[in-house]
């Protein structure tokens, strides 16, 4: 099986053959060392908690993780569904050789 997953609307899919028409133009998140794509907020979490990111328990409609060691502070919606690219960029910018958003 081959094609490319899609991130659309909080729910990655596989795409069998991109190219066709109508075939979504979506982004989704990499963590790069594992080339794993991040496909809920569990999946996140362990991640950015892995490289020193702690959950941030400040605002209760939000997923916040902080760093201690910067002033850095990653807010996404409590919903995955409602994760969007700005969402996706912020983390990317904030962790830049560990992840990267893609096109599909």
């Amino acid at each position: 099986m081959s094609g490319v997953w899609v991130f659309k609307n909080g729910v990655v899919r596989l795409v069998e053959n991109p190219g066709a028409a109508g075939a979504s133009r979506g982004k989704f998140l990499v963590h790069l060392p594992t080339n794993e794509i991040v496909t809920s907020y569990e999946v996140l979490e362990r991640m950015l908690t892995s490289i020193g990111w702690e959950r941030y328990y400040d605002d209760p409609s939000l997923l916040q993780f902080h760093k201690r060691s910067t002033v850095h502070l990653i807010s996404l919606p409590k919903d995955f569904k409602k994760l969007k690219s700005m969402h996706m960029y912020d983390i990317v910018v904030k962790n830049r050789n560990v992840f990267e958003v893609r096109n599909s």
